[in-house]
């Protein structure tokens, strides 16, 4: 028997033909793992959530929760029947309750569990002292937001499916909402499910991640190899974090751009010699080096705290993004002439 804790067998998502993802199939193998699914907006991932939670029924395939059908082309278990928590994007609080009250129904509705959650913890880590016993219309969409997570993780789920959880919250708060989120979760073995269109938000929180673009299910992995080894053009783009860029295979670890020469490494998928590929280039491959012979212009530079992104011009106008640390003495500005260490070394090659 497989023991997987929650099985989506071939099963195709509709809400309507738009909102649509085809034959998807991925497995939560153990109690406590978290599940980031991304995308952009409109694709279907909400839709998920609500076929999973009961709240839509599927087309083809089966839902199998802890060895048990909960939803098949034939069969559905009602939403009440599932024990599984939805924790909508939009503020679902109950308008006639205050926030507390809200917040006490998640506890209430499954006092049998005992998952170690406590009310004024809750409340506490996601900053929600100052508004509990305010009312919804009273309060900001980010707490509103905030105070259905906070029900949602009382009511102590099998199954917790969380829709852009932390998009409303002020930036001061999501990096420390994340991380005690994160703990809870791992923690308690929440097992969860998690639909952001933040790639950040989801390589920190998953323990896979999964990309839906063009109704499909296109690449299912852990965080590091859907960064560092995308599986498609499609996802590569989406993820929106490199170039490509065109090359010639010169060896078993060597290719030749015409604007970059030689480029070593190892690469992931075997290509004969002379074959003409697309190079994934990431921010992190190439190295700054100003007594380099290789000069590339800026044509933007972007400060992020602890990192510039800048991005180069070749003289076949590719757009190539470098990442450079902020305590680097040198900052180059727009138009000057930017060196890029030679020999280019990347250590996992991915082509197209």
């Amino acid at each position: 028997m497989n023991n997987d804790f929650l099985k989506i067998d071939n099963v195709t998502f509709a809400a309507s033909k738009k909102n649509k993802v085809n034959n998807v199939s991925f497995n939560i193998e153990n109690e406590g793992d978290i599940i980031c699914l991304l995308g952009p907006s409109g694709i279907g991932k909400t839709t998920i959530l609500r076929s999973i939670a009961g709240l839509e029924k599927i087309r083809s395939g089966k839902i199998i929760l802890k060895n048990k059908v909960i939803s098949s082309k034939d069969f559905h278990e009602e939403p009440e029947n599932r024990n599984i928590s939805l924790a909508f994007q939009d503020n679902s609080l109950f308008p006639h309750y205050s926030v507390i009250k809200n917040i006490e129904f998640g506890s209430e509705r499954n006092k049998k569990k005992k998952k170690g959650l406590d009310i004024e913890e809750v409340i506490k880590f996601l900053h929600l002292e100052h508004v509990k016993d305010k009312f919804p219309h009273q309060i900001s969409s980010g707490e509103a937001q905030r105070a259905s997570l906070a029900r949602a993780l009382l009511s102590k789920p099998d199954l917790l499916l969380l829709d852009e959880p932390l998009s409303n919250v002020d930036q001061s708060f999501k990096e420390e909402i994340q991380v005690k989120l994160k703990q809870i979760l791992t923690e308690l073995k929440i097992t969860t499910i998690i639909v952001t269109h933040d790639s950040y938000e989801a390589f920190y929180l998953g323990n896979k991640c999964g990309i839906i673009l063009d109704g499909q299910l296109k690449q299912f992995d852990d965080p590091y190899n859907v960064y560092h080894f995308p599986n498609s053009i499609e996802v590569v783009n989406f993820l929106n974090r490199g170039i490509l860029i065109p090359a010639i295979v010169t060896g078993e670890n060597s290719l030749e751009n015409d604007d970059l020469g030689t480029i070593k490494g190892n690469f992931i998928k075997h290509y004969p010699k002379g074959s003409d590929v697309q190079l994934l280039v990431q921010p992190e491959d190439l190295e700054h080096d100003d007594k380099s012979n290789l000069k590339l212009e800026v044509v933007d530079r972007k400060f992020r705290g602890t990192n510039f992104i800048y991005t180069l011009k070749t003289l076949s106008n590719l757009l190539i993004p470098v990442f450079v640390h902020s305590h680097h003495i040198h900052q180059h500005e727009v138009d000057e002439k930017f060196g890029i260490k030679r020999p280019i070394y990347i250590d996992h090659i991915v082509c197209f």
